[in-house]
């Protein structure tokens, strides 16, 4: 029976792959993935985080071949973890010319040049004897202290060849303290991409198994933002652009959609996700007892972070993620 009204059939473009891929509106490559590295230091083999299934932590002698593999998919950006073999009050190991980090990343620039971007963690929980991401004094996280030193871990991953420093203690200042220090010391173009909304939530906890921070008491609520607080979020957002951050990050990324695209709407500036460890866990151990499809969740969930706002990703499914836009 016709009508006068011509019928609304959206089904048109879904009729075949060539006509669904010609009107697909979020376009994925591996261009916009940044897969995290954890180097242990006095590693003697390579050790797989229980919690993080095909998440190891790396020897120094195997990081060459690690980043290799990662260039193969052509994942343009790597994000450096260290673990030291010695924690202390200060968080020294953070900050020394010849700390993991720092020799990690001398490493990867002498053997890839410009080939990968070069990231790398700014914080001290892995490295305080606290498993806290900032100094402490009686007990509490001392902001300005903290700063300091962050601005000092910075410094020297700068000297060692990263291209982007990546401060995530939540102090109060980080990304100013930050800039200036590199500033007066030359290293203009090295950029700071900020964890600027990074919330207090139990999605790290894997994190802590892979980089050996978990806190030795208390937790981190008086540094990190409450996930019930969007308006706080958006107000460490602008505060990290006012300092003169580069790149910003909301973390973690699945349950914080909105914030990705709260941000996306009204700063023009580049924003990353992390996609972090916990939302990595629950995919592979649901995957594992044959409940989901692994790569197909995993496509869906990135895919979602994206189409939230995010222009660049810090999955630990990166590798997976790439091989498989490469089929």
């Amino acid at each position: 029976m016709s009508s006068s009204f011509p019928t609304k059939r959206l089904r048109r473009l879904r009729k075949s792959e060539k006509m669904r891929n010609l009107v697909q509106e979020v376009l994925f490559s591996a261009n916009d993935l940044i897969c995290p590295v954890f180097v242990q230091e006095n590693l003697k083999e390579r050790n797989v985080v229980k919690s993080m299934p095909d998440i190891i932590r790396l020897p120094l002698e195997d990081l060459t071949g690690e980043i290799e593999k990662i260039k193969e998919l052509k994942i343009p950006a790597i994000m450096l973890f260290g673990i030291p073999a010695k924690k202390d009050d200060a968080g020294t190991g953070s900050f020394v010319d010849d700390g993991i980090v720092q020799k990690a990343i001398s490493q990867v620039r002498q053997n890839f040049g410009d080939n990968i971007v070069i990231m790398a963690d700014v914080c001290l929980c892995q490295y305080t004897s606290s498993g806290h991401c900032g100094i402490l004094r009686e007990n509490k996280i001392d902001n300005d202290a903290s700063l300091k030193t962050l601005a000092e871990i910075a410094l020297s991953q700068a000297r060692s060849g990263v291209d982007i420093v990546s401060p995530s203690a939540m102090m109060d200042g980080q990304v100013k303290a930050i800039r200036q220090i590199l500033d007066d010391n030359g290293f203009t173009d090295v950029g700071i991409m900020s964890h600027s909304a990074k919330h207090r939530s139990s999605f790290y906890n894997p994190f802590r198994d892979a980089a050996d921070c978990a806190p030795q008491f208390g937790d981190r609520k008086t540094y990190q933002v409450p996930f019930t607080n969007p308006r706080e979020a958006m107000r460490e957002i602008e505060s990290d652009i006012t300092e003169g951050v580069d790149i910003v990050m909301v973390k973690p990324a699945l349950a914080y959609l909105d914030l990705i695209a709260e941000t996306k709407r009204i700063h023009n500036i580049p924003i990353s996700a992390y996609s972090v460890s916990g939302e990595y866990a629950l995919v592979k151990a649901a995957s594992q007892l044959g409940w989901i499809n692994e790569i197909d969740i995993m496509t869906e969930i990135l895919y979602s972070i994206k189409r939230a706002g995010a222009d660049m990703i810090v999955t630990y499914f990166a590798k997976k993620m790439a091989s498989n836009l490469s089929k």
